[in-house]
């Protein structure tokens, strides 16, 4: 889709995988002709090398590295956020199961254990009593990994069968979607259905404060209705999904998207005439 509206506009463009490539640090030359990139990868560890090859030769990246590292760990996410001031669920982080026992107590039943790095709502879990709260964390720690060795413990929001998530692209929400499910978990990548979100003034301005706090860019920002707090950022995403949006919002975001990297590419005063989208 990114491609398509690329064409659309007549920009020059390349698809790369990144990994067919040897980014050699000391022979920047052949990758100089590109204005920007725009980072698609899957895989955060492989999008951050290669980010990070490229913002050290100059060319302007979308999402930088920097935005990268905070929005794909969730406790400088979390951080970060309360940091701004950004409504934001309870979370407390521990390094050690006992201590975060403690943190999920303090957090009361049911609280929300996650791993600090992941996506589409993988291996979270909702501890309703001590007993699984014993249980889990015995078993993160015993599996161990960098996925496990950090004990990530955040508030469990009894939300309306829904969560929201708005696109911002630059300083703009640009459109938003409903995700309903019957389960807690409301990832579409989980079977949540996806509608058209009206994004309201109070929304808008959330999202964006959110975008700012990790250092803004091409963002999904993930939004929570606390029943008697109101709206809560959960997540940031920096690699977002759109392609279950376009149709219900109606809102062309991979162009939106496109236009944003061809304005950031201008400002960086371009060295060639494109951009490439590095993936997967």
């Amino acid at each position: 889709m990114l491609a398509e509206a690329c064409a659309a506009r007549g920009i020059e463009h390349e698809l790369l995988d990144v990994r067919e490539h040897v980014f050699d640090l000391h022979d920047p030359v052949p990758w100089r002709r590109f204005d920007a990139v725009l980072e698609r990868c899957v895989s955060q560890t492989a999008a951050t090398a290669v980010v990070r090859v490229f913002e050290a030769w100059g060319v302007p990246c979308i999402n930088p590295s920097r935005v990268i590292d905070a929005c794909g760990d969730k406790v400088a996410t979390s951080a970060l956020l309360v940091r701004a001031g950004v409504p934001t669920p309870r979370t407390r982080v521990a390094v050690d199961a006992g201590a975060a026992l403690r943190a999920v107590e303090a957090n009361g039943y049911p609280a929300v254990l996650k791993p600090t790095v992941g996506s589409w709502g993988r291996l979270l879990a909702r501890v309703n009593d001590r007993d699984a709260a014993e249980a889990i964390l015995e078993h993160k720690e015993t599996l161990g990994g960098p996925q496990h060795g950090v004990f990530y413990v955040q508030e469990h929001v009894d939300k309306p069968g829904r969560d929201l998530r708005v696109f911002v692209v630059g300083d703009e929400a640009v459109a938003g979607i409903v995700r309903h499910s019957e389960h807690w978990i409301t990832n579409t990548a989980r079977g949540g259905r996806a509608e058209r979100l009206e994004i309201t003034p109070d929304i808008a301005d959330l999202a964006i404060r959110a975008s700012r706090a990790v250092g803004g860019g091409v963002l999904a920002v993930d939004l929570l209705e606390h029943p008697r707090d109101g709206l809560q950022v959960s997540e940031i995403n920096h690699t977002m999904e759109f392609r279950n949006s376009v149709g219900p919002t109606g809102v062309d975001i991979p162009g939106l998207v496109v236009e944003h990297v061809s304005q950031m590419a201008r400002r960086a005063a371009p060295v060639a005439g494109g951009f490439v989208e590095a993936k997967p």
